[in-house]
C-alpha cells in the first residue's frame, strides 16, 4: 500500500494565516511563512496554501507570500485562490509552487482543467471541491452539492458527477472539503469521502474536520482517501505532525517516516 500523506493547510487572508469554522468566523492565528517552515521541519509531506478571499474579491493571489513560503520549505507545495487562467497557473508555479489548486474558476469554465494539464501536466493540477450536504434531488442524486466562492454560492452540481468530470478533463488530484465538517474537529465527512474516492481513480485528499489522530486514520481507511488535510489540529498546538504520523503508523497506516531536516536557509 502506498504511504498516506499528511498535509497541513494554510488558509491565508491579507497575507496572514487564518482559521474559521464552516468557512465563517475566521481569526488571525499567525504568520504563514513561519508556520509553513515549522510544519516542514516537523515532517509534513506537503503544504497546501489557500488565499481564501482572492476569488471573492476578484483579485489575483498574493504571489509575494507564495514566494516566501516556497523559499522556506523543501516539500511539495500546492497553491490555490484566485487562479482563473493558465497565465495565473504559470505565475504561481514560477513563484515556487509544485501544484496549483483551482476551484471556483474550474466550475465556471471546466476547460481550465484541461488547459492546465496540457500546459503543466496533470500532476500539477489539483481541483478543490467545497461540498455541502443537501437533500437529494434531481441533478444532485448523491445529496452532496458543489459550492463555490468560499461556500457563498450554490452551483446545483452533484459532487460525484463533478469529481468524475474533473478526472476526465485531466485533473491529477482532488482536494475534497466538507463545509459541514470544516473546522469542527469532529472528524471528516466519511460518507462523502468514500463516495468520491470510489468514483474516481485519481488521488483524493480528505479535508475538513480533523480533531483527533483517529479521524485521519478513518479518512484514509474507511474514507478511502490518499491523504488527510489538517489545520486546527496542528494550528493550535494540540498535536504535532510527528504525533499524528506516529499514531497513524501505530494503527497500521503506512506513512513516510519523519526525518528532521537540516536548516537549508542558513
Amino acid at each position: 500500500m502506498l504511504s498516506k500523506r499528511v498535509i497541513p493547510c494554510l488558509d491565508v487572508r491579507n497575507g496572514r494565516l487564518t482559521k474559521g469554522v464552516k468557512f465563517a468566523g475566521n481569526e488571525d492565528i499567525g504568520d504563514p511563512v513561519e508556520t509553513a517552515r515549522r510544519y516542514y521541519e516537523d515532517g509534513a509531506d506537503e503544504i497546501v496554501f489557500y488565499d481564501i478571499t482572492a476569488t471573492h474579491e476578484g483579485r489575483g493571489i498574493f504571489l509575494d507570500v507564495v514566494e516566501k513560503v516556497a523559499s522556506a520549505i523543501f516539500i511539495p507545495f500546492s497553491v490555490g485562490g484566485g487562479i482563473a487562467s493558465v497565465e495565473d497557473m504559470r505565475a504561481v508555479l514560477l513563484a515556487g509552487a509544485e501544484k496549483v489548486s483551482i476551484n471556483s474558476a474550474a466550475v465556471k469554465r471546466p476547460e481550465l482543467i484541461a488547459e492546465g494539464a496540457a500546459a503543466f501536466g496533470s500532476q500539477a493540477v489539483v481541483v478543490g471541491m467545497d461540498v455541502l450536504a443537501v437533500p437529494p434531488r434531481a441533478g444532485i442524486p448523491s445529496g452532496y452539492e458543489v459550492v463555490i466562492h468560499g461556500g457563498r454560492k450554490a452551483t446545483g452540481m452533484d459532487a460525484l458527477a463533478w469529481a468524475r468530470r474533473c478526472e476526465e478533463l485531466g485533473a491529477g488530484e482532488i482536494c475534497l472539503n466538507s463545509i459541514d465538517a470544516d473546522g469542527t474537529t469532529n472528524g471528516y465527512e466519511l460518507t462523502l469521502t468514500r463516495l468520491v474516492s470510489d468514483a474516481v481513480r485519481i488521488p483524493v485528499i480528505a479535508s475538513g474536520g480533523a480533531g483527533h489522530p483517529r479521524h485521519m486514520v478513518e479518512a484514509v481507511t474507511a474514507g478511502g482517501a490518499s491523504a488527510a488535510l489538517i489545520a486546527s489540529i496542528v494550528h493550535y498546538g494540540q498535536y504535532s505532525i510527528a504525533d499524528l504520523k506516529g499514531y497513524m503508523a501505530e494503527h497500521g497506516v503506512p506513512v513516510r517516516a519523519v526525518h528532521r531536516p537540516a536548516d537549508c536557509s542558513r
